[in-house]
């Protein structure tokens, strides 16, 4: 009797530590939107609502097509038409809605939207370069920092996780959304900015269980090498 007691308990903890590991392992990944015109020509967008163009739309049918072979149980977006294209087509594969969370939207650039950067780095030349060597110390011209910028991202981000506990998500916001939100999960400061690449179009996977992030892929890009335009859009 003692025997088959020890053997109840040991298939008891099995089952409690199973569920635990699989049922509360909540998945994540995170997108960043296809290109834009803005992006093509390399001209700052941050609030500024440009959609997509036809290589963007590409770009979002081809993130379709890889994660119709996953498990996709919730979509949220930044509230910019760009990340909303970006979801639409893999939100109509499983029937999902395309729910966009303020918190994601892009960062405020402020004077520096509708810009290129050659235009930023001729007027802005010392807020430029600043921006280059240390990201974390600068404030837009009535615009954000990166820590607010991260303050509020993350957020949404973990409001997100916790309201989808054990579920599969796709979330799509910015590149510099993306960007602070690799960092915070990470435990990395806004430093490391520059340290993270974040293509057009790319995936990324977040695991997230027992308050602990993992960072299983990042900015993958191989769904998109059949592109027939050309080479992908470059971290900008």
């Amino acid at each position: 009797m003692q025997n088959l007691c020890d053997a109840a308990l040991v298939l008891t903890a099995y089952s409690i530590l199973h569920t635990n590991f699989w049922g509360f392992m909540t998945k994540v990944y995170l997108v960043r939107h296809g290109q834009t015109e803005w992006n093509k020509k390399l001209t700052f967008r941050g609030r500024r609502d440009i959609p997509l163009n036809e290589r963007g739309r590409q770009e979002a049918k081809a993130i379709a097509e890889v994660l119709k072979y996953k498990r996709i149980d919730a979509i949220y977006t930044s509230p910019l038409r760009r990340s909303i294209e970006t979801a639409e087509p893999t939100a109509r594969f499983f029937h999902l809605g395309v729910v966009p969370v303020e918190g994601l939207i892009d960062i405020s650039y402020g004077d520096w939207e509708g810009l290129t950067f050659n235009e930023v780095k001729k007027r802005y030349k010392d807020q430029y370069k600043k921006w280059e060597k240390r990201p974390e110390k600068v404030r837009f011209p009535n615009g954000e920092t990166l820590d607010e910028v991260r303050e509020r991202s993350f957020c949404a981000f973990k409001d997100i996780l916790n309201a989808n506990p054990g579920k599969s998500i796709l979330i799509i916001p910015h590149r510099v959304i993306n960007k602070v939100l690799i960092c915070a999960s990470l435990g990395l400061g806004n430093s490391h900015f520059w340290e993270i690449k974040q293509d057009p179009g790319c995936i990324n996977l977040i695991e997230y269980s027992d308050d602990r992030f993992i960072l299983s892929i990042m900015n993958d890009i191989c769904h998109l090498k059949e592109m027939t335009d050309g080479a992908p859009q470059p971290d900008f």
